[in-house]
């Protein structure tokens, strides 16, 4: 067994008191970083741990009161400790009784932009065969309408979706229509170039976000997001300023991508959402599909040099923080709420088992239906292992019960994998089974071998690090994860 993933003895040595099951991982070379199934964690000096696991640690250590209090323990004043950690522990997997809340309807593949890392195959914006048609449109609507969720977001995606805004704005005002008791969320994924008024005033009336792509200052965003005129920049900053002026300040969010362009220019990036005034940024990787493939723009760099980049620019935030200017990186924001409350933010990677179909679902232009918004990718690339099935074709339980989506879930339950059942990140860790089919062909993959599974270990145990050196950030970090 590794030195750096155990998971504790249980079996009781002394009347003293009873370990709860936790795992530990080294965090330094002076600390372990000990998990119970919850997900609460402890900092735990490396000589500690023996005299823990071998019930040597004195009851009137502070230490023995907060693994108590923290249910890494329990004695005889605590005779329910198996049960409060039970309940907690149902309720970080308590998401799992209403799925699907995330529907993405794909109107359309063609697109005006040519990025380079783009992951859907897009096509020339007049190949109107690449259109969603109002009948599969329709029949996506009453799949995602039967989902036992009470709260729905429907995401129109492409492509670029404001190519078919005809489609979004039958689909938009069919749902409420046939909405019942259930609450619907709108989101268009755009990048803004063809915004105009008129559609503005239907979003505005219909309470529609929008979702934009910047990928940093004007020279970088343009060189990641070519399109005719090489004005993508203007484009999207004059969108995301008649979209606040029309919508409201916060019915506009915005992503950047990583590319090897980017990789030196983090303080740039953020400079950049602070500039248009975001409240913060998703510092996101590449990922593996799609042209980003085709064009060797995932192999541009590795696992490595983007944690490099991602630390930088957390460094920078934090220092933002520290002078008084709010800003947040919303990936750690997300990991954090893992980490510090018992609740589950429900970001699809971070998910165990998978997220695929379960927290989100993806309705392609032809009417096919993919157990993400990656699987869709994958598919753009030759790969339909994981498509489901068909919105006219199949049916509800065709789709939802369907061992394209059940097996990768059962298998992606990381707390049965190999490794990750040893490691204490695993609570705030997800499974990808979509990525590792798409490197390895297998939906666990090779854990030693994971850029997933190395990238996520690597964060997680330095906002870890980074909390239990500094009292500020461990401040700041309890702020993100409530999102305050």
């Amino acid at each position: 067994m590794s030195e750096f993933h155990q998971i504790a003895s249980y079996k009781p040595r002394s009347p003293n008191y009873r370990l709860l099951p936790f795992r530990f991982t080294e965090l330094n070379d002076h600390d372990y970083v000990a998990t119970n199934l919850a997900g609460e964690y402890l900092v735990l000096a490396k000589d500690v741990v023996p005299k823990l696991i071998n019930h040597q640690l004195p009851t009137d250590d502070p230490l023995y009161t907060e693994l108590r209090a923290r249910h890494f323990l329990t004695d005889h004043t605590t005779a329910i400790a198996s049960d409060l950690l039970a309940i907690k522990v149902r309720t970080r997997y308590e998401r799992l009784a209403n799925f699907t809340s995330l529907h993405m309807f794909v109107v359309t593949l063609r697109c005006e932009h040519s990025c380079q890392y783009c992951q859907v195959s897009r096509q020339s914006d007049n190949k109107l065969q690449f259109d969603m048609s109002l009948a599969d449109a329709d029949a996506a609507l009453g799949l995602a309408l039967r989902s036992p969720s009470p709260y729905i977001k429907i995401e129109f995606q492409g492509g670029e979706p404001l190519l078919n805004t005809d489609l979004i704005r039958h689909i938009v005002t069919e749902a409420e229509r046939r909405k019942a008791d259930k609450e619907i969320e709108f989101v268009i994924a755009t990048n803004l170039a063809l915004i105009n008024p008129e559609f503005l005033a239907f979003c505005s009336e219909h309470d529609i976000k929008i979702s934009t792509s910047l990928d940093g200052p004007r020279d970088l965003h343009n060189r990641n997001r070519p399109r005719p005129g090489n004005d993508s920049y203007e484009k999207t900053i004059n969108g995301i300023r008649v979209v606040r002026a029309a919508l409201g300040r916060n019915k506009v969010s915005a992503l950047m991508t990583t590319t090897e362009a980017s990789l030196s220019r983090v303080k740039d990036i953020v400079d950049e959402y602070l500039a248009q005034e975001f409240s913060g940024i998703f510092l996101r990787p590449l990922s593996p599909y799609g042209f980003a493939i085709r064009t060797k723009s995932y192999m541009k760099y590795n696992t490595e040099r983007w944690l490099d980049f991602y630390k930088q620019g957390l460094e920078c935030i934090i220092a933002l923080n520290k002078q008084g200017i709010g800003f947040r990186e919303f990936y750690a924001s997300t990991i954090l709420a893992k980490m510090l409350t018992s609740g589950d933010p429900g970001y699809v990677d971070l998910m165990s088992p998978s997220g695929i179909g379960i927290a989100a679902v993806v309705y392609n232009y032809d009417g096919y239906v993919y157990a993400s918004d990656e699987s869709r990718m994958l598919a753009e690339m030759g790969d339909q292992h994981f498509r489901l099935g068909h919105v006219r074709e199949n049916s509800y339980d065709d789709i939802f019960l369907s061992p394209k989506l059940l097996k990768p879930i059962e298998d992606s339950f990381a707390y049965s994998n190999p490794m990750c059942h040893d490691c204490a990140f695993e609570p705030y860790c997800g499974a990808d089974p979509v990525f590792h089919w798409a490197l390895n062909k297998d939906y666990i993959g090779r854990k030693p071998e994971s850029e997933f599974c190395r990238r996520n270990m690597a964060i997680f145990q330095h906002l870890i690090g980074l909390m239990h050196g500094d009292g500020f950030i461990r401040q700041l970090f309890l702020k993100w994860a409530n999102r305050c």
